[in-house]
């Protein structure tokens, strides 16, 4: 099976580090955190990994090469231009049967095998990966009708939403919806899907998702990792 992973981004939320690293190849542990995706494809059953880059790519083609010293087999799509997070996939060829494309900066526990399931049994043209992120609003939230009348008065809630972890699945069809080389998100895909009236479902799953997006977030992960780090790199098998 085929992965498609997104690795071109400059990271600039993540600079001064992003300076002289891809962000792909920030270290989580001993590794960087797409060495952590890579080796959990490879555990999912994804022989082929196609790494889409840009920025910075030769460090990471210096680091990952063939892919053969990850079991793996690992390929390379070059954007010439930023082409947003579903433009990449418009310069692939032998995109034949179900793909999963997902960003190179996640640390999580998601069971791709599983979602692969669901999505199969499915029949949908894309599946996305879905967490519950809970934000806390440390303020008192107000509620109140165009006159001002004021109709509920909410002390810090915590508001609870399914957001989207990076992680899709989608059908080899999805991909000729994408204008070749030019500029188009993943977003934008799955709305133009939704509107002609194909199958998109979101996958629920309650483990462990982390972005390495912020300062934050990275240093977060970082303890993440190191405290669960029989997770996130199960054996082989």
């Amino acid at each position: 099976m085929r992965a498609v992973v997104l690795a071109g981004g400059l990271g600039t939320r993540l600079a001064p580090y992003t300076t002289v690293l891809p962000k792909p190849l920030m270290p989580i542990g001993e590794m960087p955190i797409l060495e952590v995706v890579v080796r959990q494809l490879g555990h999912y059953g994804f022989d082929r990994i196609t790494l889409a880059v840009g920025y910075l790519s030769s460090l990471l083609q210096a680091y990952f090469g063939d892919g053969e010293r990850f079991g793996v087999q690992i390929d390379y799509s070059l954007e010439e231009k930023p082409l947003g997070t579903a433009g990449p996939l418009s310069l692939l060829s032998g995109l034949e049967d179900t793909f999963l494309v997902m960003n190179g900066d996640l640390l999580t526990t998601l069971d791709v095998r599983a979602m692969l399931d669901f999505h199969r049994k499915n029949k949908c043209s894309a599946t996305l990966g879905l967490f519950q992120k809970d934000v806390k609003i440390d303020l008192g939230v107000i509620e109140a009708e165009k006159d001002g009348t004021v109709t509920e008065y909410i002390e810090k809630p915590t508001y609870h939403y399914d957001v989207s972890t990076g992680i899709y699945l989608m059908e080899p069809e999805v991909v000729t919806r994408l204008p070749h080389g030019e500029r188009f998100d993943l977003p934008d895909l799955v709305r133009l899907l939704m509107k002609e009236g194909k199958t998109v479902k979101g996958y629920r799953f309650d483990g462990i998702w982390l972005d390495i997006g912020r300062h934050e977030d990275y240093e977060s992960a970082v303890e993440t990792f190191e405290a669960h780090k029989d997770r996130f790199l199960p054996s082989r098998g």
